[in-house]
């Protein structure tokens, strides 16, 4: 018998699952939970996608999967746990992808579903949201955080780790507090301030002038100010408990850097760039932590076909772009045209290759 998947929820990261599992057993059956008879547009797109089997309209109908997929927000994620506890079999594993998992390890002790759950949280993402954005690629070799029950069989754990491994996601074994207080100063703080930054700008005087002026440093930090308001309203609401000790403590630092700019203190605002710098620069050598860029700019004259050159040459010697685009406000960066690879290969060649073309080009 195929091995066969369940979900609720099949936004971005849902999809992105499903679209690996399809993958890895493409004899598997995949069936996800529709709340209304007129299907939703990500599961209508993952039917024509060949990702999706079936879409069921009862929670019931999910009793014969072997996996449970929950993908919706937080809390709702924890008000289907009762509705599975009557339906599932004793192997079935109920699993989760939400980014907070203190409050539904006690929901599912309370469910008595100890035995059946193993929590999950995939480190990846995007500001984009639904089963259009969603990719397999998005899974590989992203950190997969996992939490565990006292009860949960030794051998479900290692099913399910291998599972993940052939996701190719890299498994994370943390407990929920551990994996609470780490997301909250690692992603849902980072969120707050993005959001807040970005309202400062909004609620400024001047906001044209900044809108126009906006250059890469300040995209960079607010990109992730874009994501879904509903999703993050019940992420923060379910992580206070962790984020707020977390987002007093990064009061408490912007007060110093209010103190030193205000005494003029030149050696505590130095020491403040030098050891965040130092800090950030051991993540981005420590492989997973923070993904390498492979981006070089150019200059480029303002004239027609500049960027199709560009394009030509690179494609003309076998080497794909993963993005490519103007910068208008070079604060922080050199050459007006900024070219994204896939890998330090191909930036390596089409440096060689764009300079040998007499192209004035950065790393």
């Amino acid at each position: 018998m195929n091995i066969q998947f369940g979900f609720i929820g099949l936004g971005l990261i849902g999809g992105s699952i499903a679209r690996a599992l399809r993958e890895i057993e493409p004899s598997c059956r995949i069936v996800a939970y529709s709340r209304k008879p007129v299907l939703s547009e990500d599961i209508r797109s993952a039917i024509n996608a060949n990702v999706l089997d079936q879409a069921v309209f009862t929670v019931e109908e999910l009793k014969d999967c072997n996996y449970i997929f929950l993908c919706a927000p937080v809390d709702s994620n924890i008000s289907y746990l009762p509705k599975l506890k009557d339906i599932i079999s004793d192997d079935t594993v109920i699993t989760d992808v939400g980014s907070v998992k203190s409050g539904i390890h006690a929901a599912v002790k309370t469910a008595g579903l100890s035995a059946n759950f193993i929590g999950g949280h995939p480190m990846t993402g995007s500001e984009r949201t639904g089963f259009a954005n969603s990719n397999s690629l998005l899974l590989e070799n992203a950190y997969y955080a996992i939490t565990l029950t006292e009860d949960c069989p030794k051998e479900r754990v290692e099913s399910f780790l291998s599972l993940v491994k052939r996701m190719k996601s890299i498994p994370v074994l943390l407990s929920p507090e551990e994996h609470d207080d780490a997301v909250a100063a690692i992603s849902h703080v980072p969120h707050l301030i993005a959001a807040q930054l970005v309202n400062l700008v909004r609620t400024s005087e001047d906001t044209e002038t900044m809108r126009l002026l906006a250059a890469g440093g300040f995209k960079d930090i607010t990109r992730i100010a874009s994501s879904s308001p509903s999703l993050w309203e019940s992420i923060l609401s379910a992580n206070s408990a962790f984020v707020l000790p977390v987002l007093r403590r990064y009061i408490s630092l912007l007060s110093d850097a209010e103190g030193a700019l205000s005494s003029n203190n030149k050696d505590e605002i130095r020491s403040l760039f030098f050891e965040a710098g130092e800090f950030r620069n051991s993540l981005q050598e420590r492989k997973g932590v923070l993904p390498e860029a492979f981006v070089l700019h150019a200059d480029l004259r303002d004239e027609a076909g500049a960027i199709a050159t560009f394009a030509t040459i690179l494609a003309s010697h076998g080497i794909s772009m993963k993005n490519i685009g103007i910068v208008h406000n070079r604060d922080y960066e050199q050459g007006a045209l900024r070219i994204e690879f896939y890998d330090r290969d191909s930036l390596d060649r089409a440096f060689t290759l764009l300079s040998d073309n007499r192209f004035t080009v950065y790393r």
